[in-house]
C-alpha cells in the first residue's frame, strides 16, 4: 500500500530487476522448460507436407520454414505444442480434430511412429 501511495505522489522507486539470487528458491518449484525440438523431424516422422502442419495446427508457413531451417527456434506455447507433437503426435491430433480424425485421414503415414 506504501508503495501505491508513494507512485501517486510521484515518488520514484528502484526496482531491481533480474535473475533470482543463488539458492534462492523459485515461485513454481517444479516447473519444467519445454525442450529444443527439431522442427523438420517431427514433421518428416509424421509425414506431413510443409502445407499440412500448416492446416492442421494453424501455423504460418514462413514460420514453419524458419524453424526447419534453423533461423529461429520455436519459443513458449509453439515450443509446448511442439514438445507435445514429437512425443504423442496421434493424441494431439485427436485433440485438437475433436477425436474425429484418425492417424490416416489427418496425412500421417501408417509406418510413422511416435518418439517415446
Amino acid at each position: 500500500m506504501t508503495e501505491a501511495i508513494g507512485h501517486a505522489k510521484g515518488e520514484r522507486k528502484v526496482v531491481k530487476v533480474g535473475r533470482p539470487a543463488p539458492g534462492a528458491r523459485r515461485t513454481t518449484p517444479d516447473a519444467r522448460r519445454p525442450t529444443p525440438v527439431n522442427v523438420a523431424a517431427v514433421r518428416g516422422r509424421m509425414g506431413f507436407t510443409q502445407a499440412q502442419p500448416v492446416a492442421r495446427f494453424g501455423v504460418s508457413a514462413a514460420t514453419l520454414r524458419h524453424g526447419e531451417r534453423g533461423d529461429r527456434s520455436p519459443q513458449g506455447p509453439a515450443l509446448v505444442l511442439l514438445n507435445l507433437i514429437a512425443r504423442e503426435d496421434a493424441g494431439v491430433l485427436r485433440t485438437l480434430c475433436g477425436g474425429m480424425m484418425s492417424r490416416a485421414s489427418a496425412g500421417v503415414r501408417a509406418d510413422a511412429t511416435p518418439a517415446g
